[in-house]
């Protein structure tokens, strides 16, 4: 019988949670080019205050994951970068300079990851009824972010659809 001791897997919840954090930390990135390719636009300072938001939202996501005792899986954030480099290499008709259809994709996959961001705030509120080591509050402060930051990248997004395929033939 060997004496080394069994690594033990992490409990679902902190599996979850790193999966999150996998998310926030592509959706940072994105969060990123999306401001620095609209900051001289209309868009731009919301764009600019949304990467803020992202960036704090991911911050917190940390916090509650010490405060539950979940080990960051580093190769998750590895992964998760990478994918978000990939995807900018999608073919979208242009081939030496971003496409218009760029930043309705960019949208369209944000507010993606700002409504699964919003699921997880959801569940831990589940889970703060029975964990006293969860702020309930901070939860419902972050889930109605999250609810404005979905309802801001619709806006933008459907504007940008309306500049990019208005007067197009389908």
């Amino acid at each position: 019988m060997s004496t080394t001791p069994r690594r033990t897997r992490p409990p679902l919840l902190h599996i979850y949670l790193n999966d999150h954090l996998a998310g926030a930390t592509g959706g940072v990135d994105l969060a990123k080019r999306l401001a620095r390719n609209h900051r001289n636009t209309p868009a731009g300072p919301v764009l600019a205050r949304f990467a803020r938001e992202v960036a704090e939202d991911r911050r917190s996501l940390l916090r509650i994951m010490a405060a539950l005792g979940a080990d960051v899986q580093r190769y998750k954030l590895v992964i998760a970068r990478a994918g978000e480099k990939v995807g900018r290499l999608k073919l979208n008709g242009y081939l030496l300079r971003r496409s218009p259809l760029s930043s309705v994709e960019e949208l369209e996959a944000m507010r993606l990851g700002v409504e699964g961001k919003a699921d997880c705030w959801r569940t831990l509120l589940t889970v703060a009824d029975g964990d006293p080591r969860l702020d309930v509050i901070e939860l419902e402060t972050l889930l109605v972010r999250a609810r404005s930051q979905s309802d801001t990248l619709q806006e933008l997004r459907t504007a940008g659809a309306a500049e990019v395929f208005s007067g197009i033939a389908v």
